[in-house]
C-alpha cells in the first residue's frame, strides 16, 4: 500500500492575492504534480500574512509564523517558490529561509532537528538569469535546518534576458519545465516516502541518554 504524504507550498512572490503570480503558477503545478504520487497540498502565499522579521520560531504578537509553521511541520514534503529579483532569491524568501533557522534548535527526544525525514523542493522563476544561484542559495539553506534535498530537486523558468515576459503570460507551459516539474515531484515522494519508513538516526548523547 502506498503511503499518502503531505505537500506545502510556500510562495515568496512579491505581489498579495488575489493578483496573478508566476511563482504561485510553478508552486501549483509542482504541488499537481505530487498528487499524481498520492500526496495533498496545500499553498500559503507569504505576503498575505504578517510574518515578522527574525530567526525565532515566535517573534511576538501580530507574528503569522508560528501558524505557517505549524504546517511546515505536518507536511513530508516543502516545497519553496520564489522569483528572481536582480540575480536573487525574493526578500520574501529569504525572509521564509531566517524563520526556518529557529528549526537548529528544535530538536526530538534524539537529538534530531524536527524537519529530518522531511523533504524539499525548489522552484525558480523569472525574465532574468538567477535560476541556478537562487537554487543554490535556497537549497543550502534547506539543507543546514535538516531537510533532505532529492536527485534534481528544482524545476525552474528563465525568460529570454532583457525582455518582460512572465512565466504566468505563457501560452503553454514549456514542455521542458512541464518534465522538469514532474521529475522534481516524482523524486520527492520517493525519498519522503523513504524517510518516513527509516527516519536518519539520531544524536550518540541523545540516544545514550534515552537507554
Amino acid at each position: 500500500m502506498t503511503t499518502p504524504l503531505r505537500a506545502l507550498a510556500l510562495v515568496c512572490s512579491l505581489k498579495p492575492s488575489p493578483a496573478d503570480s508566476s511563482s504561485d503558477l510553478i508552486a501549483r503545478q509542482v504541488l499537481a504534480a505530487l498528487a499524481d504520487h498520492l500526496v495533498t497540498g496545500e499553498v500559503v502565499r507569504i505576503v498575505d500574512h504578517d510574518v515578522k522579521p527574525g530567526v525565532e520560531k515566535d517573534m511576538g504578537a501580530g507574528d503569522a509564523w508560528p501558524d505557517i509553521r505549524a504546517k511546515v511541520i505536518q507536511a513530508d514534503i516543502l516545497v519553496i517558490a520564489t522569483p528572481t529579483w536582480m540575480g536573487q532569491a525574493s526578500s520574501v524568501c529569504m525572509r521564509v529561509l531566517e524563520r526556518l533557522d529557529a528549526e537548529l534548535s528544535e530538536t526530538d527526544d534524539l537529538g534530531r532537528p524536527r524537519v529530518f525525514g522531511k523533504v524539499a523542493v525548489v522552484a525558480v522563476v523569472g525574465n532574468e538569469d538567477g535560476a541556478h544561484h537562487v537554487t543554490s542559495q535556497v537549497f543550502q539553506a534547506l539543507n543546514d535546518v535538516g531537510f533532505s534535498i532529492p536527485a534534481q530537486g528544482a524545476t525552474y523558468w528563465n525568460g529570454e534576458a532583457m525582455q518582460g515576459t512572465d512565466y504566468k503570460d505563457l501560452p503553454r507551459t514549456p514542455e521542458t519545465t512541464a518534465g522538469t516539474n514532474a521529475t522534481v515531484a516524482a523524486n520527492a515522494a520517493h525519498l519522503a516516502r523513504l524517510l518516513t519508513g527509516a527516519n536518519y538516526p539520531g544524536s550518540a548523547s541523545a540516544e545514550r541518554s534515552t537507554i
